[in-house]
């Protein structure tokens, strides 16, 4: 008897996150949705002191409005030279409605006299799901981390990635491609991670 796929919704619009997280998910048996399916899905106001409290306030109130299994992630980077920012507000560095070039040019602004060796970083993710009543059944975190170069490169990934250097390859996010990052990325980790939780929840599932 063939086993039909759980739906779980990923707490997103953002198209990248959802390809990154169906790709790991989709083969353990998930059916991955995105936010971007729902003619109505509730905005919900990202005002939490840390990764993991906004990831957790996503999903459980995404699920009770939408009945559903819902898995939200809050991730973002962290500066060492900037005392761990711009962490929580890395989508909003430089504005409310800033864009991924806003954010990055603030970023190296902020870096601009700091010598190469001080300007390591860490990539964060905190990733929390929750069942339709909103209780929060798993959680796991990742982190990968780099170095932030003074000239972007690569026009792979979003957000810091073409700045964002794994030392280990001498490239940034942006050259290395989707096979490199799906495999070291903070939110890969996060969601390798959080794949034996849901699995063990599987019972559970509606």
């Amino acid at each position: 008897m063939k086993v039909e796929p759980r739906r779980l919704v990923i707490g997103t619009t953002n198209a990248h996150k959802g390809r990154e997280l169906a790709e790991l998910l989709e083969p353990v048996g998930f059916a991955i949705q995105t936010l971007k399916e729902f003619p109505k899905y509730l905005n919900v106001v990202e005002d939490g002191d840390s990764f993991a409290a906004n990831a957790c306030k996503k999903a459980a109130e995404q699920a009770v409005y939408l009945n559903a299994w819902v898995m939200a992630d809050d991730s973002g980077l962290e500066v060492d030279a900037l005392a761990g920012a711009p962490g929580i507000y890395s989508a909003r560095y430089a504005g409310d409605d800033a864009k991924d070039t806003d954010n990055n040019a603030k970023l190296l602004s902020e870096l601009a006299d700091i010598p190469w060796k001080k300007r390591g970083a860490l990539y964060y993710c905190h990733i929390a799901v929750a069942d339709p009543t909103g209780a929060i059944r798993a959680e796991s975190w990742g982190e990968c981390r780099g170095i932030i170069r003074a000239v972007a490169a690569g026009n792979n990934g979003f957000g810091y990635d073409p700045l964002f250097e794994i030392r280990e390859y001498h490239q940034t996010f942006g050259q290395l491609g989707p096979s490199v990052k799906s495999a070291i990325s903070h939110r890969a980790r996060a969601s390798r991670a959080i794949v034996p939780k849901l699995v063990a929840l599987a019972d559970e599932w509606q």
